[in-house]
């Protein structure tokens, strides 16, 4: 079975959680018998097609971007090339530019919409794309939602429970480096092994605000790992609070963020808007067997952290509370590392890329059947 999946970014070029759920799925598809591909849209002058990691990745370029929204005249006809190759689409909402290319292309074989996000920040422009939004919805095979929260929460999906199903975004720990011996040891010295850690980038929803408000009066350390817009306005604002116990590192490669991962005490993660769908970093968190506190927002976040479980879930946008809960973890290393056990067993059970690998495999199978059912009807129907 051959899958085109089609979104605008993807790892070659940009590391966010839709391109790591592509690539997590790319990897684990063919032990379900499953040939993966992408396409998407590049900045580079001269984009080519490349093998990323095993898989075919197509490059067209962006040609303009308005509100987050890449536009390119080249990928319709790619688009309508590789799909004929294909055996099943399987679109990553929101790109309101892949809803436009589903119609002009005249896309007629099975599909699924992995639905990531419901759009938070433009609220304007959603009225005017909601018409297409809704076409595109109610033409597509199948929905997922990447939790039972979201599901339940989105008033999007709401109007198309009877084809959506939730199918959590799953990690497999062997695509993450192994640190060595002397890189874990590096890291301890030069921070320790007790500290908050968040990890991801440093964006307007992240909630970074808030920790760093948390942070205040404590001494408790806190490492930031990533980068982004709001990242300088932040560490202007730790100068000048004097927040000296908040350490910012910046972009880390990929065994120094594991080694991170291993050594810190619990994982923070202070998103307060609902444009935090999921959130991949505290799945990492998980994925390695640390407590963590998030913030109640009616999304993916609450199903991969279990307030109580595997950690605290607090009021979103609440330093006060966000502080008693690092100091709840702090003073209690026992609860901490109970937790800590109880989010890598969740992880282990919910959340790996094999589980959601087969679960994708089976859906794709499902829509095949029924896209060939609805084909043989029509056919009969014509006779």
């Amino acid at each position: 079975m051959r899958v085109l999946h089609f979104y605008k970014t993807y790892q070659s070029e940009s590391y966010g959680g839709i391109e790591q759920t592509i690539y997590q799925l790319c990897k684990c598809s063919p032990v379900s018998g499953i040939e993966s591909e992408v396409l998407t849209l590049s900045e580079s002058p001269d984009p080519a097609e490349l093998l990323y990691e095993g898989h075919k990745v197509h490059r067209v370029k962006l040609d303009l971007q308005i509100a987050s929204t890449g536009f390119s005249f080249s990928a319709l006809k790619r688009f309508a090339q590789l799909v004929a190759d294909a055996d099943v689409v399987h679109y990553h909402f929101p790109w309101p530019f892949m809803d436009l290319a589903h119609f002009v292309t005249r896309m007629n074989k099975p599909s699924v919409v992995t639905y990531h996000s419901d759009i938070v920040r433009y609220k304007t422009l959603l009225q005017v794309y909601k018409p297409l939004m809704h076409r595109f919805l109610s033409s597509v095979d199948a929905i997922v939602a990447t939790s039972p929260n979201y599901l339940q929460t989105s008033s999007v999906l709401a109007g198309y429970k009877d084809k959506t199903q939730v199918i959590p975004i799953g990690l497999d720990k062997n695509n993450y480096a192994a640190p060595s011996a002397a890189k874990m040891q590096e890291w301890k010295e030069r921070i320790g092994d007790r500290f908050f850690l968040f990890v991801g980038a440093i964006r307007y929803y992240k909630g970074l605000h808030i920790l760093l408000d948390a942070a205040r009066g404590t001494n408790y350390p806190i490492v930031i790992v990533g980068a982004g817009p709001i990242e300088q306005e932040l560490r202007q604002r730790v100068r000048e609070q004097g927040l000296n116990n908040v350490i910012f590192l910046g972009i880390v490669d990929d065994e120094d963020k594991v080694a991170l991962l291993q050594l810190c005490y619990a994982l923070v993660f202070p998103s307060h808007l609902r444009s935090e769908a999921f959130g991949i970093s505290l799945l990492e968190g998980a994925m390695y067997g640390k407590p963590m506190i998030s913030s109640e927002i009616g999304t993916g976040t609450s199903y991969i952290n279990n307030h109580g479980e595997t950690g605290l879930v607090v009021p979103p946008s609440d330093s006060d509370a966000f502080r008693a809960a690092m100091r709840q973890l702090w003073d209690d290393p026992v609860l901490a590392a109970t937790m800590g056990t109880r989010a890598h067993a969740r992880y282990q059970k919910l959340f790996t890329a094999r589980v959601m690998g087969e679960s994708y495999a089976r859906l794709y199978r499902d829509v095949l059947d029924m896209h060939g059912l609805m084909t043989r009807q029509v056919s009969l129907g014509t006779e």
